[in-house]
């Protein structure tokens, strides 16, 4: 049992078109200035709504690193003319309406030059919880409109699970600031979720729940749930295809974890791995005709790389330093978590590293705390991790150009483990 509960703890505590190791393109000098006006109406009825998405929406540009933002709150009428400051390049003007229960928001982007309108657009959300994700798309699209570089993961649901206490964890959708947040799985011990399709309308996850651990397969649009393979010891979906058709599982159904190939369609797994000692965390690379994985095989965890073959060679990835346990991959890169030695930021440290696969070049992402499971986004230019500072967890944002990190804490509980 000790055997196994260390795997689970491996795990969890380690699962460009441009070289972004080496270049920061957008140069601060060349930003475009944007202020946001709001435009709702004097008896618009929640207050407190309103100033939420004003804030929300000044979040999202400064976290974009496309802009240079004013963050002073400004009221306005909607089709009024501009006769500010000659500084400002942009106007994100929006106006907030309610129809029964909906919101609705219409947004215009101004050339504060000449108050001419760029985009104008009308967003409507049921649920006025989600007002985050009406805030996401509004500077989706202004970003779009002046051609800045893509930010659509800020739509994407964040999945995550939870610690709520002693074996009990839930998994939980939010959007990336962990603003908006609503509970799926609950009850137990639920960790390890995995979304199952670019769609994000199905997950894996690992229930500890029973006599084994399980992986189940949730569908959100028809609220069905499907055990997909149970194993002794310990159960992991660490990727998904992208035809969603096969999974990489780490499975010890011998107290012995190796990285499994598992075919969701025909129900049949093939073991890719076979070395006396861990091997997890199995992630798809070079157009998924290769998987890379951490392994203990040199006395530590470091990252490795083979076909899809259990007779095929490996070959080491990473060569800086010891104790890289977890990663993920995009292109020729790699983002992976570094245990440090003790120094003035602190002990135990686990810092972020960005190498390339083809070169030397190696590029420290975090300075301190506890920085895990770092995630590319699907254009590798923005990086996702769990941050844990100070008896604090946290999901961070990496943006790869602009050399920003953006943290966004979880105000209760632990995030076990991240997908998005």
């Amino acid at each position: 049992m000790k055997k196994i509960l260390f795997l689970v703890f491996f795990i969890s505590s380690a699962l460009f078109s441009y070289d972004a190791t080496i270049n920061i393109v957008k140069k601060s000098n060349s930003l475009p200035t944007i202020i946001v006006q709001d435009a709702s109406p004097d008896n618009f009825s929640d207050k407190n709504l309103e100033n939420k998405i004003f804030k929300m929406i000044i979040g999202d540009l400064k976290v974009s690193s496309n802009f240079i933002v004013d963050d002073l709150f400004m009221k306005t009428s909607y089709n009024a003319d501009f006769k500010g400051n000659k500084q400002v390049d942009l106007i994100l003007r929006f106006k907030l309406e309610q129809e029964n229960s909906a919101l609705i928001s219409y947004m215009k982007l101004i050339n504060a030059k000449n108050n001419n309108v760029i985009v104008e657009k009308i967003y409507k959300i049921k649920n006025k919880k989600r007002y985050p994700f009406l805030s996401h798309q509004m500077v989706i699209d202004v970003n779009n409109a002046i051609g800045a570089p893509n930010i659509d993961w800020m739509q994407k649901f964040i999945i995550f699970a939870k610690y709520t206490g002693k074996r009990k964890s839930d998994i939980i959708i939010s959007d990336y600031t962990l603003t908006y947040q609503k509970i799926i799985v609950t009850g137990g011990l639920n960790i390890f979720p995995k979304w199952a399709d670019k769609e994000q309308d199905a997950f894996y996850y690992t229930s500890y729940n029973g006599r084994i651990p399980t992986l189940y397969r949730v569908n959100l649009s028809q609220g069905t749930r499907k055990k997909i393979i149970s194993s002794p010891g310990m159960l992991v979906c660490s990727d998904v295809s992208q035809d969603g058709s096969e999974i990489l599982l780490t499975m010890a159904p011998n107290d012995q974890p190796d990285i499994y190939l598992y075919n969701v369609i025909t129900n049949q797994k093939e073991r890719l791995t076979k070395f006396q000692g861990i091997d997890v965390d199995g992630h798809f690379i070079d157009n998924e005709t290769r998987v890379a994985f951490v392994s203990d095989r040199l006395g530590y965890p470091n990252i490795f790389a083979k076909k899809l073959n259990i007779n095929a060679p490996v070959e080491q990835l990473i060569y800086q330093g010891k104790n890289n346990d977890s990663f993920s991959a995009y292109d020729h890169y790699i983002v992976f978590s570094r245990r440090e030695k003790d120094s003035s930021f602190g002990k135990n440290n686990f810092n972020l590293y960005l190498a390339s696969t083809k070169t030397e070049y190696i590029r420290q992402l975090t300075a301190t705390g506890r920085n895990y499971f770092p995630q590319f986004a699907n254009n590798g230019e923005t990086v996702m991790f769990i941050k844990n500072y100070q008896r604090q967890s946290a999901l961070g944002i990496i943006r790869l150009n602009s050399n920003k990190t953006f943290l966004f804490p979880l105000k209760v509980g632990k995030i076990q483990s991240i997908d998005w």
